[in-house]
This record gives C-alpha cells, sequence and structure tokens, in this order.
C-alpha cells in the first residue's frame, strides 16, 4: 500500500498538468482567433470608411468645381432652381450609388466564381457571362432596334441568364456533373462562340457599332435613379446569397470529397452560387456594360488581408469593389483636362499593375 501511494500521486499530478497544459493551450488558441476576429472587423470598419470617403469624393468632385456647401445642400436641401445643386443631385448622386452597387456586385461574383471553380485566375466573364449580355444586347440593337439603356438592361440580363444556363447544361453532362474544370471549359468555349457573333455583327453593321461602343466600354455616365431601381432588387438578391456562402464554399474548398463527408450538398452549393453569380454579374454588366478587372483582382487583395476565409472575403470583396469601381469613377472624370475617360478603363490600368504585383507576390513566396 504504502509503495502505491506516491505512484497514484504523481499520476494524479501529471494528469492534473496536462489538463493545466490543455486548458492554456486551448485559451492561448482562442484568444489568438480573437484577436484575428477583432483584426478583420477592424479592416473591415475601415474600408467602410475609406468607402465613406470614396462616395463622398465622387459626389463633390467632377468636371464642374462645385462648393462643399452645395454640395451638401443638394443632399440634405435640395433646391431645384440652383444648377449646381442639380448636377450634385440628378446626375453625380445617382452614377455614384450605381457604381457602389456594381462594384460590391462585379467584387463579390469575382470572389464567388474563384471559389466555385477553384481557379485563381477566374473572373465574371470566365462563365461566359459578359459575353452572353453583350451578345443580347448587340441583337437586340440590330434585330429589334433597341437603343434606350431600359432596353440594355433587360436584353443584357436576358443573355447573361441564358448563357448561365447553357453553360451548366454542357458543363453538368457526362459522368461526375458539373466540375469546376467543366464549368470553365464551357463557359469559355460559349464565351468565344458569342464573341464571333458580336464582332460579326459589329463589322457588318455601322449603326450597331455606333450604339454598342460605349456601353461595350463600360460607363456610368448617364445612369439615372430609374436605372438604379430597376437593377437593384437582382443585385440586392444576388448580395444576400452570396454573403451567405461562406461556409459552404469553406467547405467546398477542402474538396469534394471531403466536403459531401462533412455533409455539404455540393451540387446544390453549386447551383445557388451559380445563380448568385448570374444575378449579381448579370445585372451589373446590363447596367453599366461589361467592366473587366474588378470581378479578377479584388477576390485577390481581399484574400491577401483576410486568408482564404470565405466568411471574411466576401464582405471584404463587396466593399473592395465598390471603392474601386467609385473611385476609378471618380478618377475618370478629372484625368483629362476636357472630358473624361469610361469606368472599364480607368479599372483595367488601376487593376492590371495591381494583379501583376499580386501574380508575381505569390511567385516569390512559392519560391
Amino acid at each position: 500500500m504504502t509503495l502505491e501511494r506516491p505512484t497514484a500521486i504523481a499520476i494524479g499530478t501529471g494528469d492534473g498538468d496536462d489538463r493545466v497544459a490543455a486548458e492554456t493551450a486551448l485559451e492561448q488558441r482562442t484568444s489568438a482567433q480573437g484577436r484575428v476576429h477583432l483584426l478583420r472587423t477592424v479592416g473591415l470598419l475601415a474600408a467602410l470608411g475609406a468607402l465613406g470617403l470614396c462616395i463622398l469624393l465622387s459626389i463633390a468632385v467632377g468636371a464642374k468645381s462645385i462648393p462643399v456647401s452645395t454640395v451638401w445642400a443638394a443632399l440634405w436641401d435640395f433646391d431645384n432652381a440652383s444648377y449646381d445643386q442639380t448636377v450634385v443631385f440628378e446626375l453625380r448622386l445617382p452614377r455614384t450609388i450605381l457604381g457602389l452597387f456594381i462594384g460590391a456586385a462585379l467584387g463579390l461574383a469575382g470572389a464567388l466564381m474563384q471559389a466555385l471553380t477553384r481557379n485563381p485566375l477566374a473572373d465574371p466573364g470566365l462563365l461566359g457571362v459578359n459575353a452572353g449580355a453583350s451578345a443580347a444586347v448587340v441583337t437586340a440593337i440590330f434585330v429589334f432596334g433597341i437603343t434606350s439603356l431600359t432596353g440594355y438592361v433587360w436584353s443584357a440580363f436576358a443573355g447573361a441568364g441564358l448563357t448561365a444556363i447553357a453553360v451548366y447544361f454542357l458543363g453538368s453532362r457526362g459522368r461526375g456533373g458539373a466540375t469546376p474544370i467543366r464549368l470553365a471549359l464551357a463557359g469559355t468555349a460559349i464565351g468565344a462562340v458569342l464573341q464571333g457573333v458580336i464582332h460579326g455583327i459589329i463589322v457588318l453593321d455601322d449603326y450597331v457599332f455606333d450604339q454598342i461602343r460605349f456601353w461595350q466600354v463600360g460607363s456610368l455616365v448617364g445612369r439615372d435613379m430609374g436605372l438604379f431601381v430597376q437593377v437593384l432588387p437582382f443585385i440586392a438578391i444576388g448580395i444576400v446569397i452570396a454573403l451567405f456562402l461562406g461556409p459552404a464554399l469553406n467547405a467546398i474548398a477542402l474538396g469534394d470529397d471531403l466536403a459531401a463527408a462533412l455533409g455539404a450538398r455540393i451540387n446544390q452549393i453549386r447551383a445557388i452560387t451559380a445563380v448568385a453569380i448570374v444575378l449579381l454579374c448579370g445585372s451589373a454588366t446590363a447596367a453599366a456594360g461589361p467592366i473587366g478587372f474588378v470581378g479578377l483582382t479584388v477576390p485577390h487583395i481581399a484574400r491577401a488581408i483576410v486568408g482564404p476565409d470565405q466568411r471574411w472575403v466576401l464582405p471584404y470583396s463587396a466593399v473592395l469593389g465598390a471603392i474601386l469601381l467609385v473611385g476609378a469613377d471618380t478618377l475618370g472624370r478629372v484625368v483629362l483636362p476636357n472630358g473624361e475617360l469610361e469606368v472599364g478603363i480607368i479599372t483595367a490600368f488601376v487593376g492590371a499593375p495591381v494583379f501583376i504585383a499580386l501574380v508575381r507576390r505569390k511567385r516569390m513566396a512559392q519560391l
């Protein structure tokens, strides 16, 4: 008995030390996760602050110099007899609001596309959505003579939806269903065919070329609140769906087999993600034309800040996309002495160097 007591005490002490060590490690891990969560929250709030500043600059800055007091009066005490206030309220404010939502939609669409296909070079054009929208607008002008922005919106949205359905149908044929590679290949093939149709019609008809050239570059010029109201329901639904897809996309990132073992309904998640992409990219393209590099670049910046967790990548992509588009639109108004550059041109000039820098950074990290 006397020989067993010290042994029992020693064992008990060892178990207690292990328990204390485990509890300490758990507390440290919880504390580290809390700090990461706090930093990401602070970063998101800072991004929202930067977005607020971009919105104010977009409303206040333009080809015509307008005092800040007049801008403030236009927002809170509008006088339709004042020309400057009319410029702010009827021209700058609508395009700022539309740019805000379109930028958020394109950023989210790009993040969803890259998560769905597990391809870091994917953007909303990969599924042929942009090509489908453009082909529908060109066809509407060529066949039906439609020239109004409202007609462009509904034609483009219908084209984007039909193209996405066709891509999913082709990509899901055969064994294995709609895999990321099949969807990407189907989207690329259909997009190439539609681009050929677009170029063929433009070459044959000068009138179509004159009508489509400004829309196809990507622009917020001339967009009013009526246009925003038409696309808002689609963008809002797409944003809500996208923000709730974070946990499901995290599971898919682990691979199909492990995701299925964790209880994820892979095909259902892919279908819902594809619907969100069509709503976001289709409505954004319909309202402003095919704007490039926002959906490609913004998710990379978001992942560089918060890592691969889609629960954070998606909201960051929405905010950063809005910052990029609103900021690019504001810059385009003042970069030329007489006139302005379309926002699609500015995003290409800004987005391409940022994307190249991100690619070089990742390549150096792998060496």
